[in-house]
Formats: C-alpha cells, sequence, structure tokens
C-alpha cells in the first residue's frame, strides 16, 4: 500500500496532466472507484486495480482542490457524498454510473 501511494504522489507530481481534469470530474471518479473498490474488495485483479484507482483519484481529487482554493475538509466531505452516492449507483446497476466508472479506470494511470 505504500508504494501504491507513494506511486501516485510521483505519478500526480511528474504529470501536471491531471490539472486537465476538473475538480467535479475528479470528485466523481474518486467516489465511483472507491465505491467499486470496496464492492469487489481487494482479493481480486480487477479489486486491486480498483483500489489503486480510488487511491489515484482520491490524490488527484484533492490537488484538484489546493489548485482550486478549496479546503481539505470540505474536499474531503466532497470524496464521501460522491462515495456514498456511487455504492447506490453501482449497487442500483445504473448504466451511466457503470459507464463513467470505467471512463474513470481507462484515465487512471498504471501504478504497478
Amino acid at each position: 500500500m505504500l508504494f501504491a501511494l507513494t506511486s501516485a504522489a510521483l505519478m500526480l507530481q511528474a504529470a501536471p496532466s491531471v490539472g486537465l481534469v476538473s475538480y467535479d470530474e475528479a470528485v466523481r471518479c474518486a467516489g465511483l472507484t472507491q465505491a467499486a473498490s470496496e464492492l469487489e474488495g481487494g482479493e481480486s485483479a480487477q479489486g486491486r486495480r480498483l483500489y489503486d484507482a480510488a487511491l489515484y483519484w482520491s490524490l488527484a481529487a484533492m490537488q484538484a482542490a489546493t489548485v482550486a482554493g478549496k479546503p481539505a475538509p470540505a474536499a474531503e466531505a466532497d470524496q464521501t457524498r460522491a462515495r456514498i452516492a456511487a455504492v447506490r449507483q453501482l449497487n442500483g446497476d445504473a448504466a451511466e454510473a457503470r459507464a463513467t466508472l470505467q471512463r474513470c479506470q481507462q484515465k487512471t494511470p498504471n501504478l504497478g
């Protein structure tokens, strides 16, 4: 986990392209990937990929919040709300949420 966290942090520092993603998009991706990771569990290969994606998008959302001048507690609360909404959507098999999750995963760099 520490390696993944360090890799994600270095990836964000080295790739300012995350700045091209809006705060809202980063929060949405963080919420969806966190929810999907929780629902999948970490035992499978897909579960590990989702965990890495959740870590990446959470850091990206916090970086976007910093750039936008949003306080960390507010950014964390936004991610929590996004995760809770995403759990409901993914449990309800919402096609739009699954399609957005897929796009978020495609935009996630390989942290392995």
